[in-house]
């Protein structure tokens, strides 16, 4: 569930539980009553799962080529980052002036990136993101 979502969930069970308590002083009674309350909070955390769920299947089986290959395409580049530190690493233990100085060029590469077009791509990236939620809740892209 979501941060937040589950503090919700059981400050209203233990509201609802203390209620249950003072409703119905009968010990059966009572219990059939926090019975259906477990029965309830359990509903309203598999429905949420399965429509988790429902989504993570729709973009797997999305034939938008884009859509199946986004996060992946994103999760190969760190892939090749991550990677990339193996080498480094040997570099380092052979000659670490030539590493330090791959990492000097990587951040500097990285620093004279304008501001400007780091903003554009967090710009489209949210502008995408929203655009995709709002098509799967419309039900615009089958």
């Amino acid at each position: 569930m979501a941060f937040g979502i589950d503090d919700a969930v059981a400050n209203a069970s233990a509201l609802f539980t203390a209620a249950i308590s003072r409703i119905w002083p009968d010990p059966l009674d009572r219990a059939k009553a926090e019975a259906v309350s477990i029965q309830a909070t359990a509903d309203a955390a598999l429905s949420q799962m399965r429509q988790s769920m429902s989504v993570m299947l729709a973009e797997a089986q999305s034939t938008d080529q884009w859509t199946s290959r986004a996060r992946p395409t994103m999760m190969y580049v760190m892939y090749v980052m991550i990677l990339a530190s193996i080498p480094m690493g040997v570099l380092w233990a052979f000659e670490p002036a030539a590493a330090e100085r791959v990492a000097t060029g990587m951040q500097r590469w990285l620093a004279a990136i304008p501001d400007s077009l780091w903003s554009l791509f967090g710009f489209c990236f949210v502008g995408y993101t929203g655009a995709r939620t709002y098509e799967k809740a419309k039900g615009v892209a089958r």
